[in-house]
């Protein structure tokens, strides 16, 4: 019995949705004439046949229901998901349709025509609406719990949760996850101790003072975070007293993207790596973000990219005139524009695929757009790929830059934003060197450019959390497939900042610049990577497998620097950071080499380039002071070229040997 139904079950959930809602209306077609069948039986007193009852009561009931309940939206409900809302719902939707019923059949009164009553009861008009409210409640409510049955079945595999927060998140948290499959709310949990021991939504709110008995007694694995407003410090807090247990913590989008529409309150996400910041996120000058992008045709060259992306979103918030999308990957440029013309279809964005390096392409597109501010977002910056790929690396990292900035004078472009790395200060790596170089050509040309009207300013910062080259994504994926979490080192450590922050602080930078000075951010202590994913494991729920617990989960293993890699980095090359109006954000003048001198080297370097002379290319980074390497050639072509030598040099030794041979026998 209890196999068939559930195949029945199985069967009627396949069905398509138009033959579901038919269903539903010939359901609610047979109790209008049920429940008016009953309205007579209960205001007579007596049990009277079906063909004895005046039919048309029941006609008029269908008449007037069906459309009412298909206006309020009755046929579009998904039974099986539904709260308790629907019943407010049906009840204005019955309201409705017992005040037409009431004013019909009590009020105007109809003749029978039928011989056992002269006349309809003008109480019907009454009695059958509010039967037919419980039975409109009782189908919904049964298709609900019975024909469910498959999931039902699955209620033992929810975990049990508690939401941290019984503010208004958490209720709504509480709400959108009433008839979710993988989470069953046992509770809350709140700091306020005025709020402990009460009931919300009919769950109780628990003290976070007596957590460990809490966890065990209810069977909690999963803590959920519904605290979108609270600051990173009370945050990390709360994340600190949970790390004493094994928990997987998820977390609440934040209140911005809520608001910006991007996600649902019902969105849970894994806790993102940035709640574990040890400092609160930079707060915008509100001035500096709209000083040179309100009213303004904005360029954004690179708007593909993590850093170009989230550039591209916020700007077009701060009401700029036109904004134009300069890519040179197809896809990269398709996913952000189309995204942008989701959020606002009237707003007047310009989609371009132009290689960067192009001077007199870009010439042209800054003419005939009349841009007035470009932030320069173009770059190779994953420091592997850019180590065995050099001079591709180099080629468009330095290149785009000199095409960008001379076009940008030339054309009277007013303000130029470069984003460069922290791995341009001191580099170890081609792609900080290529950073470093990058910024040494736009503070060489701004010097020597006479009565220039294109304001400059160079932006440094660390490593951006969600951007491409983030290892985040790969730790989370690690822990997911069970471990091992590879380290290149355990003593590295980096800066870390939000993409949101990196985004914004180009933009105030840019209204700051002038002179092609070097703007930082105050991005606070380095965070050491290992210690970094020993609280990622630890917030999933795991323990970390080491020498002090041979039986955790996961394991960190060490697989040694990376050609090119630091064991830390840096932000300012000199010790003389000067203060800007932004409390946050400093500024540095860092020594610069003369175009004239610069620009023979450049020529140099660029018929190397051509020429895939890598070890050269190498020698010329080093001679001009911009790098010093920490690690071997590792470019592909040119390690292919010297295999490719070797064999040949073996091959002439062998065919010379055999010579020999020959002549003395």
């Amino acid at each position: 019995m209890s196999h068939s139904f559930k195949e029945f079950s199985s069967s009627v959930l396949s069905l398509h949705r138009y033959i579901k809602r038919s269903i539903a209306i010939v359901n609610d077609i047979g109790l209008c004439v049920l429940c008016t069948w009953l309205a007579f039986v209960l205001r007579l007193e007596e049990l009277i046949l079906f063909k004895d009852f005046n039919f048309y009561t029941a006609l008029i009931s269908i008449i007037i229901a069906i459309p009412i309940f298909w206006s309020f939206g009755l046929y579009k409900v998904i039974f099986r998901y539904t709260g308790l809302s629907i019943i407010l719902n049906i009840l204005a939707a019955l309201f409705v349709y017992g005040l037409m019923y009431f004013l019909i059949i009590g009020v105007y009164g109809i003749s029978s025509y039928t011989p056992y009553y002269a006349n309809v009861p003008r109480s019907i008009g009454i009695i059958q609406p509010m039967i037919l409210f419980i039975a409109i409640i009782s189908t919904r409510l049964l298709v609900k719990y019975s024909l469910i049955y498959n999931d039902n079945n699955k209620s033992f595999r929810k975990k049990n949760v508690l939401i941290y927060g019984a503010g208004e998140a958490g209720r709504q948290l509480f709400v959108s996850l009433e008839n979710n499959l993988d989470f069953k709310v046992i509770g809350f949990l709140d700091d306020n101790k005025s709020l402990n021991g009460r009931i919300l939504l009919g769950k109780t709110i628990y003290s976070t003072s007596n957590l460990e008995k809490l966890l065990r007694n209810k069977n909690v694995s999963i803590v959920l975070l519904a605290l979108p407003t609270i600051s990173r410090n009370k945050r990390n807090k709360i994340i600190e007293k949970l790390n004493k247990f094994k928990l997987i913590v998820k977390t609440l989008p934040s209140i911005s993207e809520i608001v910006d529409g991007k996600i649902k309150i019902s969105d849970i996400k894994d806790l993102n790596i940035d709640d574990l910041l040890n400092r609160e996120q930079v707060e915008p000058d509100i001035n500096l973000l709209n000083q040179n992008i309100n009213s303004k045709t904005i360029l954004i060259i690179g708007a593909g990219g993590s850093i170009g992306s989230e550039l591209s979103r916020q700007i077009s918030r701060l009401n700029p005139h036109k904004l134009i999308l300069l890519e040179l990957n197809e896809f990269s440029l398709y996913k952000i524009y189309e995204e942008l013309l989701s959020y606002n279809k009237d707003f007047k964005i310009i989609p371009l695929l132009v290689n960067a390096q192009d001077q007199a392409k870009l010439e042209r597109i800054f003419e005939t757009f009349k841009v007035n501010t470009i932030y320069h977002a173009a770059a190779y910056k994953h420091v592997p790929l850019v180590e065995e790929n050099i001079c591709e690396g180099i080629k468009n990292n330095v290149n785009s830059t000199l095409a960008i900035t001379k076009a940008s004078i030339n054309k009277q472009v007013t303000n130029l934003v470069l984003i460069s790395s922290d791995k341009a200060v001191r580099p170890t790596n081609i792609m900080g060197a290529s950073k470093r170089l990058s910024e040494l050509c736009m503070q060489g040309i701004y010097n020597k450019t006479k009565n220039i009207k294109t304001n400059f300013s160079i932006v440094r910062f660390g490593n951006v959390l969600e951007s491409s080259g983030s290892v985040i994504p790969k730790f989370k994926s690690q822990i997911n497939k069970g471990g091992p979490v590879t380290l290149t080192h355990k003593d590295v450590t980096r800066y870390f900042m939000t993409i949101v922050e990196a985004a914004q602080l180009v933009i105030q930078a840019g209204a700051m610049g002038k002179h092609s000075e070097v703007f930082v951010l105050d991005m606070g202590k380095s965070i050491k990577i290992k210690s970094l994913i020993h609280r990622m494991i630890i917030l999933s729920g795991l323990t970390v497998k080491d020498s002090k617990n041979l039986n955790g989960d996961i394991e960190i293993k060490i697989t040694g620097l990376r050609p090119g890699e630091k064991l830390y980095e840096e932000l300012l090359i000199g010790n003389n950071p000067q203060k800007t109006i932004h409390p946050k954000i400093q500024k540095t003048s860092d020594p610069f080499i003369p175009f004239d001198q610069l620009e023979k080297e450049l020529d140099n370097l660029n018929r190397l380039l051509t020429e895939n002379k890598v070890k050269e290319i190498k020698i010329i980074l080093e001679k001009l002071k911009l790098y010093k390497s920490n690690s071997k050639i590792a470019d592909h072509i040119y390690l292919e070229n010297l295999l490719d030598e070797k064999y040949d040099k073996v091959q002439s030794i062998d065919k010379m040997s055999n010579n020999v041979i020959k002549i003395i026998k």
